[in-house]
C-alpha cells in the first residue's frame, strides 16, 4: 500500500515546526496529500466557577485561541508552498481533546505524525499522546522526537524484530518507506532461540520476505544481558546512521507494560530518532 493521504498532529509546542516539516518531506516524497490537524481544548473549570467567569474573559480566551490558530495557519502555508504541497494540502482546526479528535481523524489517514510528549513542557498541556493513539486509531503512527530537527526520514531505516503480530504488522504498514530507503537493518535483540522464537538464524526470514520486495536489506541480532533491548536498538540506529526505527507496539496488555516497563513505554520516552510504531 502507497502512502497517499498523510496525517501530522500540530500544537503550540516548539516541537510542532520540527514535525510538520518532517511530514511535509514525506508527503512529497511519497506523492501524498497532507493534513495538519490542531485541536484545542479549553480549560475545563467546575460548574459553579464556570458560572462566574466574566464574559470579556471568556471572549478573551475565544480570541487568543483564534489568533494562535491564524498565525499557525499562515505557518501552514508558508511551508507547503516551500514542499510544492499546496495543491495537496487541508489545514483543520477543530475543538476537542487533542489525542481523541485525532484517533478519530487519523482512521481516515495511511499515516499518524505525531510528537513524542515533552515531559518537562506537556506535563499539563493538552497535547495528543501517542500511547493512547496507538490503540484509538487503527493506523500506524509516525512518533516524531520532541528534540532534534530530521533532515532525512526513511532513507535508512532500523527494524526491530521479534517475531510477534505487532512487528509484522508494523513491517507492513512499513513497507512504502521500506522499499524505497537506500539501507534496511533488521535486528532482533536477544532473540529466543527453538521452533517459538526466530530460529536458529534470527531476521533471515523477514529479511528474506523483505528481499523479495526490493528491499536493500541486512539482518542481524545481538545478545546481551548487560544493556537492555530498548538501548540496544537506540544504539544500533546511531551507530547506523539510521533516520528511523520501525517496531511493534503493546505485544501484551498497554496496562501490563505500564506496570512492568515494556519496550513501547521506553521508546516512548527515549527515542531519538522518529519511530513508527504499529499495534
Amino acid at each position: 500500500m502507497a502512502l497517499k493521504d498523510v496525517l501530522v498532529v500540530v500544537d503550540d509546542t516548539p516541537a510542532s515546526a520540527a514535525r510538520l516539516d518532517l511530514a511535509a518531506r514525506l508527503a512529497a516524497r511519497c506523492d501524498a496529500h497532507l493534513t495538519a490537524l490542531l485541536a484545542f481544548t479549553d480549560m475545563v473549570f467546575p460548574g459553579y466557577i464556570e458560572a462566574e467567569i466574566p464574559r470579556e474573559l471568556r471572549e478573551s480566551r475565544r480570541q487568543s485561541r483564534k489568533g494562535q490558530a491564524d498565525h499557525m495557519a499562515a505557518a501552514f502555508d508558508d511551508a507547503m508552498r516551500y514542499h510544492g504541497l499546496t495543491d495537496r494540502s487541508e489545514w483543520l482546526v477543530q475543538e476537542g481533546d487533542p489525542t481523541i479528535t485525532a484517533a478519530v481523524r487519523g482512521r481516515y489517514a495511511d499515516l499518524v505524525v505525531v510528537g513524542q510528549p515533552d515531559p518537562d513542557r506537556d506535563r499539563d498541556q493538552p497535547v495528543a499522546q501517542p500511547a493512547d493513539l496507538l490503540f484509538e486509531c487503527g493506523r500506524p503512527l509516525l512518533v516524531v522526537p520532541y528534540a532534534g530537527r530530521f533532515s532525512t526520514i526513511g532513507e535508512r531505516v532500523l527494524v526491530g524484530w521479534n517475531g510477534s503480530r505487532e512487528a509484522a504488522r508494523a513491517v507492513g504498514d512499513a513497507l512504502p518507506l521500506l522499499t524505497t530507503a537506500k539501507r534496511v537493518v533488521v535486528m532482533a535483540a536477544n532473540p529466543k532461540p527453538g521452533p517459538n522464537g526466530l530460529g536458529d538464524e534470527p531476521c533471515a526470514d523477514i529479511a528474506r520476505h523483505l528481499s523479495r520486495h526490493g528491499c536493500q536489506v541486512e539482518a542481524t541480532h545481538v545478545a546481551t544481558d548487560v544493556v537492555e533491548p530498548g538501548d540496544t536498538l537506540l544504539n544500533m540506529a546511531a551507530d547506523e546512521s539510521c533516520d528511523l526505527l520501525v517496531m511493534g507496539a503493546y505485544g501484551r496488555s498497554r496496562f501490563r507494560e505500564l506496570v512492568l516497563g515494556g519496550m513501547t513505554r521506553f521508546m516512548l520516552r527515549h527515542m531519538t530518532v522518529p519511530v513508527l510504531m504499529s499495534h
